[in-house]
């Protein structure tokens, strides 16, 4: 399984915007076709997905939009409600949005009429990651560079609040732990919390710096990764130092994503180079990336629900691999 070969795209989707951000939906929508959101300076566009891999009658990717979300500011993270469906009569979309101007948009929309959005006040620097509550969504936590990871209902109040000893980079929930928060810190250190108790219950560390980006394994509650300077690290939280790590790019590590479809695969990027960003996917059973993905410009990183497949923004352009499993 073992490929050196730096490999372009399997599909690409022109865009209306430089796409900083790129996320498909965790959740099932209620149709077979995935829900994916980018951002860009100015709007947040949601469309579908549909693949060869996954329907034999379809040629390449399917790609259609749904609406263009006007933002007025550049979009740096996006989260998706599970309160979203497409099979509901009106149907309803729902996200929220991380913007330069350190403030969260709470969207929702029933691709008509109606299109609301709220604006939620309290970060006083860029925040860095979001995410809702995965069961009811009627939570959001956000974590950002003024050390703090704070809980808002949809209403935009503040319902808990977390002093962090540094930059928070990445926040995550995970569907079977509803009442804990996963917090990574810059500084190495990444944190559970206890929602109920508001206390700290568990840490990791790194052991290096800076720690850009960790995230929590959908198919095993155990499994944590992370990259800090050039490495990736993967932890068993049953232990608080990394089981394993590797160091993988030249140019420093940026994002960490776990493939939402095996507890063996993920994804990492790096900082755009001279010349372009790598997306590398591996399998923690190979010593060497199983793929090397190349794109111009690179931001983003986002697996699909279902399948081995990674998405990465960039000028214009969503990028997508697939991979074996």
């Amino acid at each position: 399984m073992k490929q050196d070969s730096v490999r372009s795209a399997a599909y690409t989707v022109d865009c209306e915007d430089y796409v900083h951000v790129v996320e498909f939906s965790p959740f099932d929508s209620g149709e077979a076709c995935s829900l994916i959101a980018y951002g860009g300076n100015n709007y947040v566009v949601v469309g579908t997905c549909r693949f060869p891999e996954e329907d034999a009658e379809v040629e390449r990717i399917q790609y259609k939009m749904l609406r263009t979300f006007h933002h007025g500011v550049r979009v740096d993270a996006i989260a998706w409600s599970p309160e979203t469906r497409l099979n509901s009569l009106p149907p309803q979309i729902r996200f929220c949005t991380a913007a330069a101007d350190r403030k969260l948009r709470l969207f929702t929309s029933d691709l008509q009429e109606k299109n609301e959005y709220k604006i939620f006040d309290g970060h006083s620097d860029y925040i860095n990651d979001l995410v809702f509550a995965p069961k009811e969504g009627q939570v959001i936590a956000s974590v950002g560079d003024d050390h703090t990871c704070r809980v808002w209902d949809l209403e935009g109040n503040q319902k808990a609040y977390f002093v962090l000893r540094s930059p928070g980079v990445s926040v995550c929930w995970h569907p079977e732990e509803a009442f804990k928060l996963m917090v990574a810190e810059k500084n190495g250190t990444i944190r559970f919390y206890d929602l109920t108790t508001q206390q700290a219950i568990l840490s990791l560390e790194s052991g290096q710096m800076p720690l850009m980006s960790a995230d929590w394994c959908l198919k095993n509650t155990f499994r944590i990764g992370a990259v800090a300077g050039n490495d990736w690290l993967i932890w068993d939280i049953r232990s608080r130092y990394p089981q394993d790590k590797r160091p993988v790019h030249a140019d420093r590590a940026k994002l960490f994503r776990w493939s939402r479809v095996n507890e063996n695969l993920f994804a990492t990027t790096g900082y755009p180079g001279k010349m372009s960003s790598q997306l590398l996917v591996h399998h923690s059973g190979h010593p060497q990336p199983i793929l090397i993905g190349s794109a111009a410009v690179g931001s983003g990183l986002t697996w699909h629900r279902t399948l081995p497949l990674c998405a990465v923004g960039g000028d214009h352009k969503i990028f997508f691999w697939i991979t074996e499993m």
